[in-house]
């Protein structure tokens, strides 16, 4: 069954007086862009969570996007929805605020000790609301995954953007991986904890294995920049990234697991390590 042209007409429109591209708006709504791509393009049905998190963050009612009210004015949403409407709304939106939640639990807690409760504690909203934008801990997961890795990339970009040179970009990369912050340190915890439940679910598998070819692809780009600026010696940049960041990966689980003030892993102790890995195995001989 096709879902109403009109549909996708009203979401075109939603998305423009956000003043936002089709990507951008995915990422508010905590959707992957080829699905919202192929929504508006009618080759997929847009699910009913979907377009609750489309109607929270754009502004507009539930019942307007599926033509089932004149007037996006009007009231024609769920009982939840409309209990969420009469409170102030949270910065960036109901759907958003959800996320960052549950990835601040699966931070603290593991993904398995979190709630749809305690989740809807955390936002100060009410079970009933988390399902109407989420319906099930799976699409939760699915979510928080996704807004991690558009986080993610995020700040590699900013951060890269000012490198001077390859190897200073992949200095940056080093140190934006390394826990050394409270935020990064919550970062780490929470992809330790879905790279379990990767073993376990599909879904979760697909995300992590679009994520790591992303943040490989990354860091093999900047080696093979290096290479023809001469930074970098000549190496093949796909496999030099496969070794640097499962090094990265192995030595941050290291600094994670160890003790504050014991002889464990510290985060100093992994960024000379792989600084000297870089110049050991990178870095082009100094000439003289």
């Amino acid at each position: 069954m096709q879902q109403d042209p009109e549909v996708a007409d009203r979401v075109r429109k939603v998305i423009s007086d956000a003043g936002a591209t089709q990507r951008e708006f995915a990422r508010r709504i905590v959707m992957d862009p080829s699905k919202l791509s192929r929504s508006l393009g009618g080759t997929r049905r847009f699910t009913a969570a979907e377009l609750a998190r489309i109607a929270d963050t754009g502004g507009v009612d539930a019942g307007w996007l599926l033509g089932t009210q004149s007037l996006p004015g009007t009231q024609h949403v769920a009982p939840a929805a409309r209990r969420e409407r009469t409170a102030a709304a949270p910065e960036g939106g109901r759907p958003l605020q959800i996320v960052r939640e549950t990835v601040r639990l699966v931070a603290e807690r593991g993904f398995h000790a979190v709630r749809v409760a305690d989740i809807a504690e955390a936002c100060a909203t009410s079970t009933a609301a988390i399902h109407y934008h989420f319906p099930g801990r799976d699409d939760l997961l699915e979510a928080a995954v996704r807004w991690c890795m558009d986080e993610d990339t995020a700040r590699r970009a900013a951060r890269i953007a000012e490198a001077a040179d390859a190897a200073d970009e992949l200095r940056q990369l080093i140190e934006l991986q390394t826990p050394r912050t409270p935020q990064q340190r919550w970062q780490w915890s929470v992809w330790l904890d879905l790279w379990a439940e990767a073993a376990r679910s599909t879904a979760v598998g697909r995300l992590h294995a679009e994520y790591y070819r992303q943040w490989r692809a990354t860091v093999a780009d900047v080696i093979r920049r290096g290479v023809d600026q001469g930074v970098f010696r000549l190496v093949d940049p796909q496999s030099a990234a496969l070794r640097l960041t499962a090094l990265i990966d192995g030595l941050a689980t290291q600094v994670l697991a160890s003790t504050p003030g014991t002889d464990g892993t510290t985060a100093d102790d992994m960024h000379e390590a792989l600084l000297v890995y870089v110049d050991a195995t990178l870095a082009a001989p100094r000439s003289g």
